[in-house]
């Protein structure tokens, strides 16, 4: 089964609404299938009853399925959305269970594959010999030359949006950057970067990056439905980053920023087993209990054998459309902290009402050029903070040898 097999199928249901069928209506909006699993979206208008829509989803369900045990495949999972004029999902059915294509419901204990229809991850180059740290014995990522991963101590501080923002910085400074959402539990790109009417696609068995905002983007929140939490073990959260890693065409990056889950568990190991990085960023704000567990993040990152690049104070104030500055949690904690711990100051980032509708809306250019005098603050602090994480890799790229002189000949 594929795409246009289902179309096929669509092509001959009736739509209950309007004269014509599913297709020749206009109701069909998108398509999505991999392997066993399917998604559909169709419109409908304001006043068709939940029942209708429930019966056309059981038909749409029985003729796919049909198609597909006849196509010498199975259907395992479909789910139906039905939107308004105005695009929002206004009733969902969904038939089966994702279950990571193992064919088996249960079959979570060992691991989990986050998308099917993937080609094997390619081979990297091997651990180096035993290390004192997971980090020592890390390979790197073929084509990546700085790794940057960005945690926090605790949720709620601003991490994905400090993450979300150095990518498109670092972008906006001609670098090629890839950014990779691997906070499994709780993905915030799809929100972020205004993911949401894009389908994720697979090429020659490996994901291809959503190319938004002059990045390259992969989160798991685009293969897996939007409303299921993640109930996952350790070994399924450390196969879900594993694919999302490995089984990606990255190409050619200055850097890939890696936007991890709060606290000290599972994914941080398992990406300092994984990946070489240059180093980790912690956020933090001002108040003493985010410092606190961002001391943890910070300690968890150099007992890893990772450098701590430095730190960063979001939320550090609230600046008003008129450039009116309130220290709503206090000011410098997070610097403070920074200088106890012996590692770099980044920066500080305020709030706005900007950037507040930009990250909702999902547009983290516009951070970069807003015209009021609070716009102008945030995108002076966002440029600044991009300036130095650049200035502290380089010290670090120095500190470890692993930078390379360049001749440019024009």
């Amino acid at each position: 089964m594929n795409k246009d097999a289902i179309r096929s199928v669509l092509a001959t249901i009736e739509n209950p609404a309007i004269e014509g069928d599913l297709v020749s209506s206009g109701a069909l909006q998108w398509i999505a299938w991999c392997e066993t699993y399917g998604s559909l979206k169709l419109h409908f208008p304001q006043g068709v009853a939940t029942s209708t829509l429930d019966r056309l989803a059981k038909v749409v369900h029985g003729a796919i399925g049909s198609a597909a045990v006849g196509a010498g495949g199975r259907l395992d999972s479909l789910i139906v959305e039905f939107v308004d004029d105005a695009g929002a999902v206004t009733h969902t059915a969904r038939f089966g269970a994702f279950t990571g294509g193992t064919g088996r419901a249960g079959a979570t204990d060992a691991g989990h594959r986050p998308i099917g229809g993937l080609a094997p991850a390619a081979e990297r180059p091997p651990a180096k010999s035993a290390a004192p740290t997971p980090q020592g014995a890390a390979p790197s990522l073929p084509g990546v030359r700085h790794a940057i991963a960005v945690g926090a101590g605790k949720g709620g501080v601003g991490k994905s949006t400090v993450a979300v923002n150095l990518a498109v910085g670092l972008a906006r400074k001609g670098h090629a950057v890839g950014l990779l959402d691997a906070d499994i539990y709780g993905p915030s790109l799809p929100t972020m970067l205004g993911l949401a009417p894009l389908e994720q696609a697979v090429h020659e068995g490996h994901l291809v990056p959503f190319a938004v905002h002059g990045i390259k983007a992969v989160t798991i929140g685009k293969l897996v439905d939007a409303e299921r939490p993640l109930i996952w073990r350790g070994p399924m959260a450390h196969g879900a980053f594993k694919q999302l890693l490995d089984q990606t065409h990255w190409g050619t990056l200055d850097y890939l920023i890696i936007d991890l889950p709060p606290g000290t568990g599972d994914i941080a190991l398992t990406m300092a087993q994984q990946l070489q990085l240059t180093g980790a960023v912690v956020v933090c704000t001002p108040q003493k209990v985010a410092q606190d567990d961002a001391v943890r993040a910070a300690r968890m990152f150099q007992q890893l054998g990772i450098s701590v690049l430095g730190v960063v104070e979001n939320m550090s104030s609230f600046i008003a459309d008129d450039g009116q500055r309130d220290d709503l949690g206090g000011r410098g904690g997070a610097q403070m902290m920074a200088q106890r711990l012996g590692v770099p100051f980044l920066g500080e980032v305020p709030i706005t009402m900007s950037l507040r509708v930009n990250s909702d809306s999902g547009n983290p250019t516009a951070n970069f050029t807003g015209t009021s005098t609070a716009d102008q603050r945030l995108t002076r602090s966002l440029e600044a903070l991009v300036a130095s994480l650049t200035s502290q890799i380089a010290l670090t790229t120095l500190r470890g040898g692993t930078s390379r002189p360049t001749l440019s000949i024009s």
